[in-house]
């Protein structure tokens, strides 16, 4: 039984946390949703890319599931949304998987299909690659331990989906400064730039694992 002084309390600020990571998306949606006005036939308010125009369907499957997963998995993170068997935690959950799925698979396949740009080398390719399979990998997982109704493992895998799922707005982060210093057309900069944005959010994603398993096991030793 919990006492009145063990007993859980609101976390001050709990929605600056979606709203946090709203923010670092937004540099990717703002730039997605230029290029999806771009594609649908109006003013080019970004440099076209040819890669994008020849293949304008995983494109905009690929943005579209980009802003769906990066918005709608911020709220996630509530913990007053995920009250009740219809709560909007489950029912977000039935659409914010297939789109990180279909993220990854468009990823990957504009990866392996659609020419380099300028900047882009063999081994972005290859860290691109890795990556979308890991995330691929992660919601797996997470499907399988819903199912299986663990859901402390469920949680675990879906927070690092999410991590890789939006990691475009901290590699966006680290290739600001070194654009403007060495230029964005430098292979091995913007190689190392992408990969640490995805390694900078899953470390992030492991840290909040790890702090949950503690509060878990701190509530346990009170009661």
């Amino acid at each position: 039984m919990t006492t009145p002084s063990t007993a859980p309390r609101p976390v001050r600020g709990v929605w600056l946390i979606p709203l946090a990571l709203i923010l670092l998306s937004l540099i990717p949606i703002i730039s997605g949703s230029l290029r999806l006005t771009q594609l649908s036939g109006g003013p080019a308010l970004i440099p076209p890319a040819e890669r994008f125009t020849s293949f304008p369907v995983p494109v905009v499957a690929h943005i579209m599931a980009g802003i769906l997963f990066s918005v709608g998995g911020a709220f996630q993170f509530l913990p007053g949304l995920r009250r009740g068997q219809r709560s909007w935690h489950r029912l977000a959950g039935r659409v914010l998987i297939p789109a990180g799925f279909v993220l990854a698979v468009s990823g990957m396949w504009l990866a392996s299909f659609t020419d380099l740009p300028a900047g882009d080398g063999p081994e972005l390719r290859v860290i691109r690659l890795v990556f979308g399979t890991a995330l691929i990998g992660s919601l797996i997982f997470a499907v399988r331990a819903i199912l299986q109704r663990r859901y402390i493992a469920h949680g675990a895998w879906m927070t690092r989906a999410y991590a890789l799922g939006v990691a475009a707005g901290t590699q966006a982060i680290l290739l600001i400064p070194g654009s403007t210093l060495v230029g964005s057309a430098l292979e091995n900069y913007r190689a190392v730039a992408l990969a640490a944005g995805w390694l900078v959010n899953l470390g992030v994603a492991e840290l909040v694992i790890w702090r949950r398993r503690r509060r878990r096991l701190v509530r346990r030793a009170t009661v």
